[in-house]
């Protein structure tokens, strides 16, 4: 009896003492510091005057890049772009390669290999058909290609055109390889003066129910169009077929409207349709529609119909400048896609800011809203690695900017800026604020107050009496400041975009 009752003291007291620690512990994990942002060195520079010349071309991993389009393949993400080159140093070239289509891979969506040009020389039917009818004008290069899979060959889609008329040729490759070579296989649409549309700039999408396959295409002549795809050919169903209209603006001349990309969404069950309005060089911005239909009913976030005259929204990037770095202009014409985790990214073009010469790939995370919206990053993909956050975390200094569509009216021609203004004026570009967040959950102690539900790691905020409401909180890059920090993103409730990083 006397040991029981000894050895039920001992478990007393080793119960206790168990007790104690985890409430130590507990105590301890209470107590541990809270997230900080930790210095970590961007992946490379922006400006890459240095390695501009054709003599540099392998280092161009991220660089000359404009218009992508991107799809994962076998462990590579594959990139094709317009064969825009800074300053133009083609002529430079001398033995070294050069061709059309520029050609990326990466593993990482970060650290990006300069394959090579998928084409040696323009295609001669499409040089032909742009110069019968712009009187032997244009065909200088290939824009906007657009790569898919079917079956064990590799389709890229691709346009050639006269800048700035309705006189394109928009044709098809096919390959063994998403790193060729490429053999010809025609058109798929052709368009003069007459047409009503423009045969550039096109996506292509399978139909989830039907196995359908339908090209978006077109620019700010009449509109964006949807054509049926003959899936066997690649080419349209019905011969020269150019399709129905999904997309367009008003003052078409004016106001731009092109590069398409389309995103299905199989836990929102929706098409998501990307375009860009505006300016390439400048005002350049990326929004959005959806629908349940590819081809189809797009209707933007306040439920107008895209293919009416009015501008739509969301307005998911426009030109942008946070503290310590010169900015981004032409922040537009992507290429949307997904990992096979069902993780979503958007890749475009960015042009350093003030010259808007340099032409950089920015590749970004894209989300989905609560209320089933597109919303991008702030800050470009650099690999970073997910966390978890708490409240205490999101307590410091954050920097914020407001994406708004441009406000400045510009005298235009074919929907581009005049020679001599490439640069952004005073009002184009959206720049950034600094709050407080206390831990308190208020912000500046007196002009507006946040909350964090930890669970769905989601952000609320009060700012000047406007209620923001579900913001996207996920650890990111801080390019400008070369930091990890913690990232958010989402939608006011007029459609425009909303970014933060933590600084401090």
């Amino acid at each position: 009896m006397l040991d029981y009752l000894i050895n039920l003291n001992l478990m007393k007291r080793i119960g206790l003492f168990i007790v104690f620690l985890l409430c130590m512990s507990l105590s301890n994990y209470a107590g541990q510091p809270a997230f900080v942002p930790t210095h970590s060195p961007n992946p490379w520079k922006d400006d890459y005057r240095d390695l501009s010349k054709m003599e540099k071309y392998l280092q161009w991993g991220t660089y000359n890049v404009h218009d992508p389009s991107c799809k994962k393949i076998g462990d590579n993400y594959y990139m094709y772009s317009t064969d825009a080159i800074f300053f133009d140093h083609r002529t430079e070239a001398g033995e070294k390669p050069k061709g059309f289509i520029q050609v990326r891979r990466s593993k990482d969506l970060v650290h990006w290999e300069f394959v090579g040009w998928a084409f040696p020389e323009i295609p001669k039917e499409a040089v032909e058909w742009v110069h019968t009818h712009a009187d032997g004008r244009g065909a200088t290069n290939i824009w906007a290609p657009f790569i898919i899979p079917y079956k064990d060959k590799f389709r890229l889609y691709y346009c050639v055109s006269a800048f700035g008329r309705k006189i394109s040729y928009l044709g098809l490759a096919e390959s063994d390889s998403p790193e060729g070579p490429w053999e010809q296989k025609g058109y798929v649409v052709k368009t003069n003066e007459e047409s009503v549309m423009n045969a550039i700039d096109p996506t292509v999408i399978v139909d989830n129910q039907t196995g359908k396959w339908q090209m978006i295409y077109g620019s700010y002549f009449g509109g964006l169009f949807c054509v049926e795809l003959n899936p066997e050919t690649g080419h349209t169903m019905q011969p020269d077929d150019k399709g129905q209209v999904v997309a367009r603006r008003a003052n078409y001349r004016k106001d731009n409207l092109e590069a398409p990309d389309i995103l299905y969404n199989p836990d929102l069950k929706k098409y998501f349709l990307f375009v860009s309005y505006d300016p390439l060089m400048t005002t350049y911005n990326v929004r959005a529609g959806r629908s349940e239909y590819p081809d189809k009913d797009f209707k933007d976030f306040f439920g107008k119909e895209m293919k009416d005259t009015v501008n739509i929204f969301p307005i998911l990037t426009a030109p942008y400048q946070f503290d310590n770095h010169p900015g981004w202009a032409g922040t537009g014409h992507c290429g949307v896609f997904s990992d096979e985790k069902g993780n979503y990214f958007m890749a475009h073009q960015g042009r350093l800011s003030p010259q808007n010469q340099l032409m950089v790939l920015h590749v970004r995370q894209m989300f989905f809203t609560s209320g089933g919206w597109p919303v991008v990053s702030p800050e470009r993909y650099a690999g970073s690695q997910p966390i978890h956050f708490k409240s205490i975390d999101l307590a410091g200094e954050w920097e914020i900017i407001r994406i708004f569509e441009p406000v400045a009216e510009r005298q235009l021609e074919a929907g581009q800026v005049l020679p001599g203004e490439g640069n952004l004026n005073a009002n184009e570009k959206n720049t950034s604020f600094h709050i407080l967040f206390s831990k308190g959950g208020k912000i500046d102690e007196k002009n507006g107050k946040w909350s964090f539900t930890e669970k769905k790691q989601l952000l609320n905020l009060t700012l000047n009496g406007e209620k923001i409401k579900n913001l996207i909180v996920f650890a990111g890059h801080d390019w400008e400041n070369e930091t990890e920090t913690v990232l958010f993103t989402g939608l006011d409730s007029r459609g425009r975009s909303v970014w933060g990083k933590r600084i401090k």
